[in-house]
Formats: structure tokens, C-alpha cells, sequence
């Protein structure tokens, strides 16, 4: 995997052209690993119209944007900026392509690898709270600030992980596991607003979804207590709960993911590295 960086589109950001005299063009200070399931954070100049892919990205006030990479894509992406003096730059983005793990997890309930029938309703109920709660496009600019681990402690699932559940393939794993003690407080990473806090999904048991604003949100499962509702305004380091082993979890841990809407991403890849 690529090392960890910030890049340019065209190589040189507006202030290092303006230090060296050339002549300022349509560029964006973009941060973040340009590999397949990640979040590029970006910055360019206030007012510009930016668009991912031909997708228009709401800017904040300052200028910064944010879009997210499919944990599968495999071909280039285009990012257009143009400023509001009428220069425009159009650029195409590559992404490294990952070898994802296979993991194979047994000793699950029957229930928790093919649900039955009666409990589909619920599990449809729960999604469409998920996806309401994902689909958020707030002004919020919280994203753009560093990001820390809700909890430290031994990381025993990654993200993109082929799951095999008691010898049945699923789905792959789009969280990081960290296997903590039950009990342990869960801090919000950076600042948000609560967009979900649900006591009893189906398969995550006590869930919390932050909104870190135009589309970034992140979300914390099995969670054995939650202290925050819908609505509260939270700051970096704020607890909105406890570790726990509620849902579909074979012992307390904490599985955070990330998500640009419905785009699946790799939280791993917003904060320090471990070890």
C-alpha cells in the first residue's frame, strides 16, 4: 500500500505556485491514501465548483471538500475544479488496487448467519434507519479535522475482509475491530452530530451513527451502553458510550466503519497507525 500522504492535484498547491511566481491555476491540496476504499479530504479555493466523477461536492465556507473510493473500484477517477474566476482543471485519479484478508469467524448462532424469516421485517426496519441516517448531507465541517481512534486496543477485523461465518461465505467486513474490554468508553473521533443511536439492531446490537457533515459519517456497533440521542452537537473526545458485544458478536469489541453516504470505506485509513 502506498505510503500515507498528502498530495496535489497538479503537483504544487496555489501558495507554493504564488511563492515561485507562476501563474495560479486550478489546483487542490487533496489529503489521504489514493487506494481502493478510501476518504480523500480536499481544499481549494472558497466559491469553486467541484465535482467527483461528475458528482457535484458541496464545498464549505473555508473551501474543503470530501468524497470516497469504492473498496472495489479499479479505474481512475476524474476530479474537476473550477474556480470562481472561470479557470477550470480537470484531473484523472488512480487508486491502488488492495489484496483484501479472508477471515473466518464460527461459533455464531445459527440466527445470526441465515436469519429467519420472522425476523426479516426487523432487519429491513433497521437498514432503512441506517440508510436515512448515512444519506445525511450536512453543512457540518467536521470531517476536515484529524481524526482519533474512539477506543486503543488490538485489532482482530479489518476492513474489506472476505467473512466466512460458521463455513458460510458473506459478505465482506467493511469495519476495524478493536477488541476491548466491555465497559471501555467510546470517544467520538472528531466532532459530529448524532445521527442514529439505536439500543437493539439485529445484527449490531446498540449502534451510533455520527454525522461529521457533506455525507462523512462514522458508526460504532455492539456497543453494551449509549449516552447520547439523535441530535446532540458533540466535540472531539466527547464518550458516546461503551464497548460491548451486542448484535451478531462473539465477544466485546468495537467495530467502527466509515462512510461517505452509502459508499463503504475504511476508517483505519483516517487515523494514526498502529503499532
Amino acid at each position: 500500500m502506498p505510503a500515507r500522504r498528502d498530495i496535489l492535484t497538479g503537483g504544487l498547491s496555489l501558495a507554493v505556485l504564488a511563492a515561485v511566481g507562476a501563474p495560479a491555476r486550478a489546483e487542490a491540496a487533496l489529503r489521504g491514501d489514493f487506494v481502493q476504499g478510501t476518504l480523500i479530504r480536499g481544499k481549494t479555493e472558497p466559491g469553486a465548483a467541484v465535482s467527483f466523477d461528475g458528482r457535484k461536492l458541496k464545498l464549505t465556507e473555508t473551501g474543503d471538500f470530501v468524497f470516497g473510493v469504492a473498496y472495489d473500484r479499479k479505474e481512475p477517477a476524474a476530479l474537476k475544479i473550477a474556480l470562481p474566476g472561470g479557470e477550470t482543471e480537470e484531473k484523472p485519479l488512480a487508486f491502488a488496487l488492495r489484496e483484501y484478508k479472508v477471515q473466518r469467524i464460527d461459533g455464531l448462532p445459527d440466527k445470526f448467519v441465515e436469519p429467519p424469516p420472522e425476523v426479516l421485517a426487523r432487519i429491513e426496519r433497521d437498514n432503512k434507519l441506517i440508510g436515512a441516517a448515512r444519506s445525511r448531507d450536512s453543512d457540518e465541517a467536521f470531517f476536515a479535522d484529524d481524526f482519533a481512534w474512539p477506543v486503543k486496543g488490538p485489532i482482530t477485523g479489518v476492513y474489506g475482509s472476505q467473512r466466512i461465518l460458521n463455513g458460510v461465505p458473506k459478505r465482506p467486513h467493511f469495519g476495524v475491530d478493536i477488541a476491548v474490554a466491555e465497559g471501555k468508553p467510546i470517544a467520538s473521533p472528531v466532532g459530529a452530530i448524532v445521527a442514529m443511536a439505536e439500543d437493539d439492531l439485529y445484527f449490531t446490537g446498540g449502534t451510533v451513527i455520527l454525522d461529521h457533515g457533506r455525507g462523512v459519517s462514522t458508526s460504532y456497533l455492539h456497543m453494551s451502553r449509549i449516552d447520547v440521542k439523535v441530535g446532540d452537537r458533540l466535540a472531539k473526545g466527547d464518550v458516546i458510550g461503551a464497548v460491548g458485544k451486542t448484535g451478531r458478536a462473539t465477544g466485546p469489541h468495537l467495530c467502527w466503519r466509515l462512510n461517505w453516504f452509502q459508499e463503504r470505506l475504511d476508517a483505519g485509513l483516517v487515523v494514526p497507525k498502529v503499532g
